[in-house]
């Protein structure tokens, strides 16, 4: 569950009313491969390149799961439109945020509206969800690290106590048991 106070800091090292006020900026180069596979992603239509932008040991932390491996990542988002929980999901808002100097070069930070839709042919979605995503790269610009924290709102961990232990612990087991009956094949592409 995120923590709510809003001054709590958020993978990025900053609070979730800092992080909703930065600036918006444009891609450097070698961060566009970065920025297409996690569209792609959260528009439930990942290939199997999209995977190439993370590293073999790449972690993914969400409010639902820890996703540990590239395997575990790819159920992940492999389940959202193969399982068809969301067949269809549109991203409204997408924002490339400037990072204050106290957050390396390093992390990327991403404000995103994703709407999810049940019925594909929808003309309103089931849920919107804004988040923040913190991408922590590698020197040969793979994701290591890719954190989504609700309304930018910090994720409990270990470092939260018992119940913070208790809540990890319950999201690898999510991941793992998701990652136990979903292929790792890419949802098939409809052609339009």
């Amino acid at each position: 569950m995120p923590v709510s106070d809003p001054n709590a800091t958020n993978a990025s090292g900053l609070s979730a009313n800092e992080t909703k006020n930065l600036k918006e900026r444009s891609p450097e180069a070698h961060e566009e491969k970065i920025l297409q596979g996690i569209k792609e992603l959260y528009t439930s239509k990942p290939t199997d390149r999209t995977y190439e932008i993370y590293a073999p040991e790449a972690v993914f932390h969400d409010p639902i799961g820890i996703a540990e491996g590239i395997k575990s990542i790819r159920a992940q988002f492999n389940g959202l439109a193969k399982e068809r929980l969301f067949p269809r999901a549109d991203i409204p808002s997408f924002r490339l945020l400037e990072n204050p100097p106290s957050v390396p070069k390093s992390k990327i930070l991403i404000d995103q509206d994703v709407s999810y839709y049940r019925d594909p042919n929808a003309s309103s979605p089931t849920k919107t969800v804004n988040s923040l995503l913190t991408l922590e790269t590698n020197d040969q610009n793979q994701v290591v690290r890719h954190t989504e924290e609700w309304n930018h709102h910090r994720e409990t961990s270990r470092e939260d106590g018992f119940f913070g232990m208790l809540n990890e612990q319950r999201k690898k087991f999510t991941a793992n048991f998701t990652g136990m009956f979903i292929s790792q094949e890419p949802p098939t592409q409809k052609k339009n």
